[in-house]
């Protein structure tokens, strides 16, 4: 396309005009790179008309040693379609000059490069160039001239000035700032130019119509306004970028204005390049040097690594300004990063590496920051600079403390490259870069932990070392991790024989073995035994001290050896003097909010600090994912839910490789929120996002078992479901987690037993449920497992008990079960003020949980119990019914029982019949809408 420029074809024809009438002229086309001066010419060649006789030439910088290569293509151009009898005349009559230029037995060009230009052989190409054009006008087109070969230039120059007589009009491209531009011959031709043509950069209005030319649809205002920004109008630039895109199968619409900021197309990288390779020492100097400092540099400071004076900076400036590569005049700042590639690639490695090397130097004397020292030398191999390891240590420190461990553990690795450090300082620089690798990468902090250990040289700095390994919360300890711990524990003694920072190192080193085992009931045992040793106001004026009475604490909570008041009175103690913040990811501070979830002792803390106050930088961490996922289990804790779904969802997104410690406590976060919102898509994608991640422990394998549960009971496979909560309490069992409120199974379980009319095996589960909850002492579970055994009792003993568990609720911070329980409560009453009263009140916590079916169960209850149409379905029935729902066949059902198909269907028809249904088909669609109470 050729756009926006009217104005030059008009000017161009008017001296064709004038050219017809007798009067010749010389126009000269110029502008910067990209400009389209080619396209402009290819559009006058195609402008001109048949009675004009067009000559056109392209110069080529690899074909400016052929001699009269641009002459013979001016006039190679006339061959295709002049008569062979004007041809054979014009041999005849111009003898040699004919011959040299067009003949099939043209001299070689090693003989053309001899002959002589004297003003014969000029005025004779010249004679045969008005011969040529005798009968018609001729419009000559030379597209960069700057790169026209000498002889050629010279005719070219020669002719120039004998225009007249000819009705010809010479048009030459010259692009700015080529340094050819100054050389005498060219600047003939340039000054008997009668005009000078300058395309003007493209509008917005442009761009559209290229946008749309592209993509062949038109496109958002705002992303032709960022592609017009983008290419500050250039069409070679545009064009680039739109090409690219639509390769790339981009639409032109606002949400690809980033993505089109961001392209930077190899083609034109390759073409720009090219370009550089043409241009002056200094101007390549000068560019090397913006792109090395980018715009970090100051003029004068690109002028020393150019090893430019003032007066070559200002002229190189001014050459790469008129080349259309800066974006403003004498301003050092390319216009696109794609120059910047252009003149990178144009270098050397060499080269390039030395250039960063000088410039890191020319940094480091002006007094720079470490940060823009070290992105120089991050470019260099290797550095015999005295000074770079420090630098590159004190910028990973800068990058740590703003929050930007990546680019902290880029640093350190590169000054590991140096080679220049041994022993305990190599020893010391891995400990800082296990640091910042432990944010986002903790298989390569531990790596590095364990080649820093064997060079300190004591103990107490070999076990300061291990403890830099962030702590796993809930996930599994790796083996090497924990025989790394007791290696450096073994060396440093006990902490009762030592004191001051030893002890405290002594002391966290015990915390982190001890909480290795938090899945070994032996282990845990030993743990409670510990704590109770301590007394019961164990010290908590060290850091080390309160992170091992959390393990402590937390082993008494899962294995509840503790009440719930005395494990939440530690936690509370501990967290009043180490308020929970964005630091603690790193410490204990994950395992006092479980345990105060668990204590159901949540109501004292307002929030929960949010991850945004405490990481500036936009890219996430470990620390984010952490705190998302305690404010998720905060949330769960008071029944918030459906709050607690956001922060659970962007934790889980944000676990990265910590996904054994902040993924899994989002996982068990989301889990309850996927069941209490009885949300089968959210229970779908927890276990499908779960179950792609390798990670085994028990936390995280107990909460996936029970969203499989939820998914069995949903569509009707009740002994399925029944079988893997089952599985989920005998795995808690056997790891010594004892505790009510983290895993609740056991009211599900006998939900389901009750359901397929197992009521003797409901009961038990029942009272054991209700006796941990007693041994715990927490209102969650106490008031849930008098809700269960309340569902479970039927007349005024299930209405007590259902009364009993609204009480205790009422001292819970859980809002959620205690509506779940008024609810339960106003439908055993069937109706009555106190019923419409228990409602309301459940309907108004209900919203402010923001649970769905709740709120719609309370206002459907109007205080009666609505009747369940499987209540009045055998025991027998009920477990047939369960099977068939698991897709067994008759047979299969049967062989299961023990008993004859016939029996089996003779159970089925008799529960079609009190179903209200005609045969399977139907019994599959309903038992969802049957199972809806299961897991609530």
């Amino acid at each position: 396309m050729l756009l926006e420029r009217d104005t030059e074809v008009a000017q161009i024809r008017e001296a064709l005009s004038a050219a017809c009438a007798g009067t010749s002229s010389l126009l000269l086309l110029t502008g910067p790179l990209g400009i389209g001066r080619t396209a402009l010419l290819q559009r006058l060649a195609l402008l001109s008309g048949e009675d004009v006789r067009v000559l056109r030439a392209n110069a080529a910088p690899m074909e400016q040693d052929f001699a009269f290569g641009v002459v013979r293509q001016l006039f190679d151009s006339l061959l295709t379609g002049a008569p062979p009898e004007a041809c054979e005349r014009w041999l005849r009559e111009h003898g040699d000059f004919a011959r040299m230029i067009l003949a099939d037995d043209a001299l070689p060009l090693g003989e053309c490069r001899s002959v002589d230009l004297s003003e014969t052989v000029l005025n004779g190409l010249r004679a045969l160039l008005a011969d040529v054009g005798a009968d018609h006008p001729l419009l000559i087109l030379v597209d960069d001239l700057q790169w026209v070969d000498a002889p050629s230039l010279r005719w070219l120059a020669h002719l120039s000035k004998r225009l007249h007589g000819m009705r010809a009009v010479l048009v030459c491209a010259l692009r700015d700032g080529d340094p050819r531009a100054r050389e005498l011959t060219l600047r003939e031709i340039t000054d008997c130019a009668q005009r000078v043509l300058r395309p003007a950069p493209l509008s917005v209005e442009a761009t559209r119509e290229m946008v749309l030319d592209q993509f062949g649809e038109p496109g958002d205002e705002e992303f032709a306004r960022a592609c017009h920004e983008i290419s500050a109008g250039n069409p070679l630039f545009l064009r680039s970028v739109l090409v690219t895109l639509a390769a790339a199968g981009h639409s032109p619409t606002a949400g690809h204005v980033e993505t089109a900021r961001r392209q930077r197309p190899a083609q034109l990288r390759e073409w720009l390049a090219n370009c550089m390779r043409t241009q002056p020492r200094s101007v390549r100097d000068l560019a090397a040097a913006i792109a090395v400092l980018g715009d970090q540099g100051e003029p004068e400071l690109m002028a020393r690594l150019a090893g430019l004076d003032p007066i070559g900076l200002a002229a190189a400036l001014r050459t790469l300004g008129q080349l259309g590569l800066l974006a403003a005049e004498q301003e050092p700042r390319f216009l696109h990063r794609v120059v910047q590639d252009a003149v990178e690639s144009s270098m050397t490695v060499a080269e390039r590496e030395r250039l960063h090397d000088a410039a890191a130097a020319l940094l480091y004397s002006e007094g720079s920051s470490a940060e823009l020292v070290a992105a120089q030398l991050m470019a260099v191999t290797a550095s015999q600079h005295p000074w770079s390891i420090e630098v590159l240590r004190a910028a990973a420190d800068t990058a740590l403390r703003r929050g930007a461990p990546d680019i902290a553990t880029r640093y350190l690795r590169r000054a590991l490259l140096d080679g220049a450090l041994s022993g305990e300082s190599r020893g010391r620089l891995l400990i800082d870069l296990a640091t910042a690798e432990r944010e986002f990468d903790p298989a390569a902090c531990e790596r590095h932990i364990s080649q820093a250990i064997p060079l300190l040289t004591t103990p107490r700095h070999r076990a300061a070392a291990a403890l830099r390994m962030s702590p796993a919360i809930v996930g599994a300890v790796p083996p090497t991790v924990i025989d790394l711990f007791q290696q450096v524990a073994d060396d440093l003694g006990p902490a009762s024989a030592l004191d001051g920072s030893a002890r405290d190192v002594a002391l966290r080193l015990e915390a982190r073995l001890r909480h290795a085992g938090h899945e070994d009931p032996a282990a845990l045992a030993t743990a409670v035994e510990r704590l109770s040793a301590l007394g019961e106001e164990p010290p908590l004026d060290s850091a080390a001290e309160r992170e091992l009475t959390a393990v402590l604490f937390n082993a008494a909570m899962l294995t509840i050896r503790q009440p719930a008041a005395e494990v939440a009175r530690l936690a509370g103690r501990v967290l009043e003097r180490e308020p929970a913040g964005a630091d603690g990811a790193h410490s204990h501070l994950p395992l006092v909010a479980v345990a105060l979830v668990a204590a159901d002792s949540v109501r004292g803390i307002s929030s929960w600090p949010a991850a945004e106050r405490h990481s500036p930088r936009q890219d996430v961490t470990a620390v984010d994912a952490l705190v998302h996922a305690e404010q998720a289990m905060m949330l769960v804790a008071r029944g918030r839910v459906a709050r607690a779904r956001e922060p659970a969802e962007r934790a889980m997104r944000l676990a990265g490789a910590h996904w054994p410690e902040a993924g899994t406590l989002a996982t068990v976060a989301l889990t309850y929120v996927a069941l209490e919102l009885d949300d089968a898509e959210l229970v779908e994608g927890v276990l499908d996002e779960a179950g792609r991640r390798r990670s085994a422990n028990m936390a995280l394998t107990a909460s996936l078992q029970l969203l499989k549960a939820s998914q069995d009971a949903r569509h009707g496979r009740w002994t399925s479901a029944l079988d893997t909560l089952l599985g989920c309490g005998r795995q808690l069992d056997a790891a010594g987690w004892r505790n009510p409120v983290l895993f609740r199974w056991r009211p599900w379980a006998a939900t389901l037993q009750h359901r397929i009319g197992d009521s003797r095996a409901a009961l038990a589960l029942a009272e054991e449920e209700h006796a941990r909850a007693e041994a715990w002492g927490a209102p969650v579970a106490l008031g849930r497992a008098l809700r269960l055994k309340g569902r479970l009792h039927d007349g005024a003993h299930g209405t007590k008990l259902l009364r009993e568990s609204a009480d205790v609720l009422r001292a819970s911070a859980n809002e959620l079960e205690l509506a779940r329980s008024l609810a339960l409560l106003a439908r055993r009453l069937e109706g009555g003020p106190e019923a419409a009263a228990l409602l309301r009140e459940a309907g108004a916590l209900a919203a402010v949980c923001g649970v769905p079916w709740l709120i719609e169960r309370v206002e459907q209850g109007g205080g009666t119990a609505a009747p369940r149409p499987e209540a009045a379905l055998t025991r027998t029935e009920r477990t047939v019914v369960s099977l068939a729902g698991d897709g067994l066949t008759n047979q299969e059902i049967a062989g299961r029982l023990g008993v004859t198909s016939r029996a089996v269907e003779k159970h089925l028809t008799h529960a079609y019949r009190k179903l209200g249904i005609s045969g399977r088909r139907q019994l599959m669609e309903i038992l969802p809408r049957l199972d809806s109470e299961i897991l609530r």
